[in-house]
């Protein structure tokens, strides 16, 4: 896969370049079609807050930087919103499931584990093309959940076919990528505290 691309540009030139990758955005929906990146997000809060008066959950996936992005919005999502998240990167468990099943079907068997019809799954992957993540998204639809994945890389990856919302950022390198992903889930956890947004 690609590595974050060495850069001798000037700081500000990297963050101008991180701002146009964010207003190029895309999302679309379960058939493809495309959705206005505001609607997209009210609608994704509007999940978040669903999920927390029904007292059903969000589970996140990634893997590597995109774990950490995880782990991060289930932080924002427990303290500033109030509503329950929960993560698999607990090392033994992960660890254990790995060696005795297989990487590619952890978080698949983890999802089946935890997830209940009407909890919401993100699932996020810079490739949008890892095993793992494709594979815990299929235990999520099995589960009746609701799905909302971010991604990158090539705009026809696996992943991005596969949710309710799916977030979509045009670059092939993993840095950007995860900064833009990292920038959204702070944007939904901290639209989704905030309550309705009135529209212009």
């Amino acid at each position: 896969m690609p590595a974050n691309a060495p850069t001798n540009r000037p700081a500000t030139a990297y963050f101008e370049a991180v701002a146009r990758l964010l207003a190029a955005m895309e999302v679309t929906d379960a058939n493809g079609g495309g959705i206005e990146v505001d609607i997209a997000t009210d609608d994704v809060a509007q999940t978040i807050r669903r999920v927390r008066a029904a007292a059903k959950k969000i589970i996140l996936i990634g893997n590597g930087g995109s774990a950490s992005i995880a782990g991060h919005m289930e932080m924002d999502l427990c303290n500033r919103v109030g509503v329950r998240a929960h993560v698999f990167n607990d090392p033994p468990v992960l660890t254990a499931l790995a060696n005795d099943h297989g990487y590619e079907s952890a978080f698949e068997r983890m999802v089946r584990l935890w997830a209940e019809p009407g909890d919401c799954v993100v699932a996020i992957s810079s490739s949008g093309q890892s095993e793992n993540i494709l594979r815990g998204v299929g235990a999520a639809r099995e589960r009746a959940c609701e799905v909302v994945t971010f991604s990158g890389f090539k705009p026809d990856n696996p992943l991005r076919a596969r949710g309710d919302r799916n977030f979509y950022v045009p670059s092939c390198d993993y840095g950007e990528v995860e900064v833009a992903h990292h920038t959204l889930g702070h944007y939904l956890t901290d639209h989704a505290a905030a309550g309705e947004r009135t529209r212009p």
